[in-house]
C-alpha cells in the first residue's frame, strides 16, 4: 500500500499560531533579493525586475536566514510558465522605485501568503507571511475528499486486486513449484 503525504496538516490555524517559525515570519521583517549574487549591482537589479515580471524571485528573510523562491501567482495558476503575474501579485506602479509582491504557498503544511515590497535599487525591503484562511479551508476540504476516497478503496474488497508475489494470490498457500534462475 502506498500512502501519500498530505499537503497540509490537519489543524493549520493552530499550527500557524503555535509554531515559532510562523511567529517570526509573520512579523514585518527585512528581506533581500538573493539571486545572482556573483553579478554586478546593475545586472542584479535588471535580473530581479525581469524575474518579478516572469513571476518568481529568490527572497531571504534577513533576521532568520530563511530563504524562499517565491512564485507570484494566485493559487489557481499552476507553475505560471509564460503567464504574466496579475497586478495585485506584482505591482511596479504602486510606489515609485519599489515593487509590491504577493506569493501564496504552503509552508510546513500550512497555507500562507507572503506579502512585501522591495526597493528596486537596493534590492532590499520588508515582508511577512500571513495565514491564508480561504486557501486553508479549500485544502482541508480537498484533503478530506482524498482521505474518504482512500478509505473507500481500502475497505471495499472489490477494489483490492493485489496479489502477493509469493502466493500468487492463492489464499495463503505457498507456491511450491521450483524456480528457474
Amino acid at each position: 500500500m502506498l500512502l501519500k503525504m498530505p499537503r497540509v496538516v490537519s489543524d493549520q490555524r493552530a499550527t500557524y499560531d503555535s509554531n515559532e517559525l510562523f511567529r517570526r515570519l509573520s512579523r514585518d521583517t527585512e528581506i533581500k533579493y538573493t539571486g545572482y549574487r556573483d553579478r554586478g549591482t546593475e545586472e542584479r537589479q535588471l535580473r530581479f525586475q525581469n524575474s518579478c515580471r516572469a513571476g518568481r524571485a529568490e527572497i531571504a528573510f534577513v533576521g532568520s536566514g530563511t530563504n524562499f523562491t517565491l512564485q507570484f501567482y494566485p493559487w489557481s495558476v499552476e507553475g505560471g510558465q509564460g503567464i504574466t503575474p496579475p497586478k495585485d501579485y506584482v505591482n511596479f506602479d504602486r510606489e515609485p522605485g519599489k515593487v509590491h509582491l504577493k506569493a501564496p504557498f504552503i509552508l510546513n503544511g500550512v497555507c500562507v501568503c507572503w506579502k512585501g515590497w522591495m526597493d528596486l535599487h537596493r534590492l532590499e525591503g520588508m515582508g511577512s507571511i500571513v495565514y491564508d484562511e480561504e486557501r486553508a479551508q479549500l485544502e482541508a476540504t480537498r484533503q478530506g475528499g482524498s482521505m474518504q476516497q482512500h478509505m473507500h478503496k481500502t475497505s471495499n474488497p472489490k477494489t483490492q486486486n493485489h496479489k502477493h508475489p509469493a502466493t500468487g494470490g492463492s489464499s495463503g498457500q505457498i507456491d511450491k513449484r521450483p524456480r528457474l534462475h
